[in-house]
């Protein structure tokens, strides 16, 4: 069930910005604002789910194929030459939002990426550019 304190139910209740890439009918990717690399989605279920252990068979299974998609387009849109995929469940592990998501990190030659990363404000230019790639017919 949506909770009105979930930054990620409000985004898709459209409620807050973001900028959609995809979506299947249980999961939606879009942009992240505190990107670790150029092309940055996340990848959530539509329904309220707080991590990996708790959610329902069909909603992880439509993020992770989604997930897997989005891995395929950076590489085709954005020349990224590898993905990392991160899922974090609980605070020591570095979750901060508590629905579940997963990132999906476009990875290139040379990028100096340690993960973890510190999220800190992306530039919003350069994401609406790598969205605006994703996006492309």
């Amino acid at each position: 069930m949506p909770t009105s304190e979930c930054v990620f139910c409000r985004i898709l209740a459209g409620e807050l910005p973001s900028t959609m890439i995809a979506e299947n009918d249980r999961a939606v990717a879009f942009m992240d604002v505190n990107p670790a690399t150029d092309g940055h989605l996340l990848v959530v279920p539509r329904n309220h789910t707080p991590d990996l252990l708790s959610a329902e068979p069909a909603d992880l299974s439509a993020c992770v194929l989604l997930a897997q998609a989005m891995a395929r387009l950076v590489r085709e849109r954005l020349g990224a030459t590898g993905v990392n995929l991160v899922q974090s469940s609980g605070a020591v592990a570095w979750q901060t939002v508590f629905h579940l998501h997963l990132h999906v990190i476009p990875r290139y030659d040379g990028d100096p990426l340690r993960l973890p990363w510190v999220p800190a404000q992306g530039d919003p230019a350069a994401i609406a550019a790598a969205a605006a790639k994703l996006t492309a017919d």
